[in-house]
């Protein structure tokens, strides 16, 4: 595989790698992170890490039962390296697995988790903006079904977007309020979104972003959903956000990128501080 990267793109690369490598070593399932990290080396031309990366991918999506979306990546490997005995042990295995399941068929299987890439799209933001699904259910059920907080936290904490107000600072997000009152330390708050989104945290502080990326959003859109884009690998855009179940912000964001949308969750503090970088 031939890298494509010039010398100006090499830095913010490498830079992408290390930052991924982090993650997906703490988030062995982040196959949306593993996409990104294979995607920057073989940018670079390293192709031993391509591959070793397409096998790491493989083994997440084993790990979460998408046994159809493993098997299509260690075939996408073979067709590069067919004579590689991993793959070829570990496709052996799954087709083995597979056809001990029974006469379903694989590709029948339930895909992964939605919250973790793309949103389902509604016909218009401007349309859907008084009555979209910005996430309080979701949210609620799993705050106060599970008993971490009661009804009346959860309605003091939560904030109902103000549609008719004019929005120029940042909203501070529900998981920030639940800290700010006592309710739930924050990093609990973080940690139960990610495992219940499946959605990998990524250290905003820590990250270049790109500033003129996020200028292409309406400043509006991203304070009122305490959310924003922040870098661009290929065809994707990478999104930060704290609350991974609002599909209004998703419909809205989406319409303006036209693209495909990877979203991470971050800390409060730091995105805030990102938001008020990118719109001063």
């Amino acid at each position: 595989m031939v890298g494509t990267a010039n010398n100006s793109e090499e830095g913010q690369l490498a830079q992408t790698i290390e930052m991924f490598e982090v993650i997906t070593q703490s988030q062995p399932q982040d196959y949306q992170s593993l996409e990104i990290l294979k995607e920057a080396y073989a940018k670079l031309g390293r192709e031993q890490d391509v591959l070793r990366t397409a096998k790491r991918i493989a083994q997440a999506y084993v790990a979460m039962g998408q046994l159809s979306s493993a098997i299509l990546e260690y075939e996408s490997i073979l067709q590069r390296y067919p004579d590689d005995s991993d793959v070829l042990t570990a496709l052996s295995e799954l087709e083995n697995k597979a056809n001990s399941l029974g006469s379903q068929p694989l590709l029948g299987e339930a895909p992964p988790k939605v919250e973790h890439t793309s949103f389902t799209k509604k016909k218009s933001s401007r349309a859907a903006s008084t009555d979209g699904d910005d996430g309080r259910q979701m949210m609620h059920k799993i705050f106060v079904d599970s008993k971490i907080i009661n009804a009346n936290a959860f309605d003091q904490c939560w904030m109902t977007p103000d549609f008719n107000a004019t929005i120029n600072k940042p909203v501070e997000p529900f998981i920030q309020v639940l800290a700010d009152k006592g309710y739930n330390p924050l990093d609990k708050s973080l940690r139960l979104l990610s495992e219940k989104s499946r959605l990998g945290f990524l250290p905003l502080e820590k990250y270049d972003i790109d500033l003129e990326l996020g200028r292409n959003y309406p400043a509006e859109t991203c304070f009122r959903w305490f959310m924003l884009p922040f870098d661009k690998m290929s065809k994707s855009i990478l999104v930060a956000t704290c609350n991974p179940f609002n599909r209004q912000a998703a419909t809205e964001i989406e319409e303006v990128s036209k693209a495909r949308i990877i979203w991470y969750l971050a800390q409060p503090q730091d995105l805030t501080k990102c938001l008020k970088k990118v719109y001063r």
